[in-house]
C-alpha cells in the first residue's frame, strides 16, 4: 500500500533517528494491520517514521524507529534482545548515494512494497523520494520486517530489518 502522507517531513536527518523498544501505541498518520497465524502486528507510519507493533502468543513487542523528542542516542548497527517470549533481533545501517543512484533506488522501493500484500510506504510532501516504507514477511517460523527511510537532501536512506520468533529454550 502506498500513500502521500498528510503533514510535515519531521525527521529530517537520517542521524536524527532514534531506536527503542516497548513504547506505546504513538499517533499514526497510516497503518496496515496484518495476521500471520495467531500474531496480530499492525504496521505504522508515524509523522516522525515508523512503528511495528505485534502482539501474540508469544507476547508484545513494540519496535519504534523515529525521531524521539529528548532523544539523541544514534540508531544501533545491531541489537538482540528477549522481549517477552520473544527472541528479537534489529540491525540498521545508512547508504550514502549520489542523487540519480538515490532517486532510482527510492523509486525500486517504492514500487516493491507498493505492490506487496504486506507492504506499507508513505511519501512525505515536498519530495517524491522522502519516505518510509515497511514490508513484513514471514522466514521460517520467525516474523520479519524491514524499513527503508529516505532523506532525499542528504542522499541518505536508513535501512532496518528486524526479526522475531518464539525463544528456543536451553537445554537442561
Amino acid at each position: 500500500m502506498l500513500t502521500t502522507l498528510k503533514t510535515s517531513y519531521t525527521d529530517t536527518r537520517a542521524a536524527d533517528l532514534a531506536w527503542r523498544l516497548g513504547l506505546e501505541p504513538l499517533p499514526a498518520l497510516a497503518v496496515l494491520p496484518l495476521k500471520f497465524d495467531t500474531t496480530d502486528v499492525e504496521l505504522r507510519l508515524l509523522g516522525a517514521s515508523h512503528q511495528v507493533l505485534l502482539d501474540g502468543p508469544d507476547g508484545d513487542c513494540s519496535e519504534t524507529v523515529a525521531c524521539l523528542p529528548g532523544s539523541s542516542t544514534p540508531l544501533p548497527l545491531g541489537v538482540a534482545k528477549q522481549v517477552g517470549d520473544w527472541d528479537y533481533e534489529f540491525g540498521a545501517r545508512v547508504e550514502v548515494l549520489g542523487e540519480s543512484a538515490f532517486e532510482a533506488r527510492a523509486q525500486e522501493l517504492l514500487a516493491l512494497v507498493a505492490e506487496h500484500p504486506h507492504g506499507l510506504a508513505g511519501v512525505f510532501p515536498g519530495s517524491p523520494y522522502a519516505f518510509t516504507a515497511l514490508l513484513m514477511y514471514r522466514q521460517g517460523g520467525r516474523l520479519g520486517w524491514r524499513t527503508w527511510h529516505a532523506y532525499p537532501q542528504e542522499g541518505r536512506l536508513v535501512t532496518t530489518r528486524s526479526r522475531v520468533g518464539a525463544r528456543v529454550a536451553e537445554p537442561a
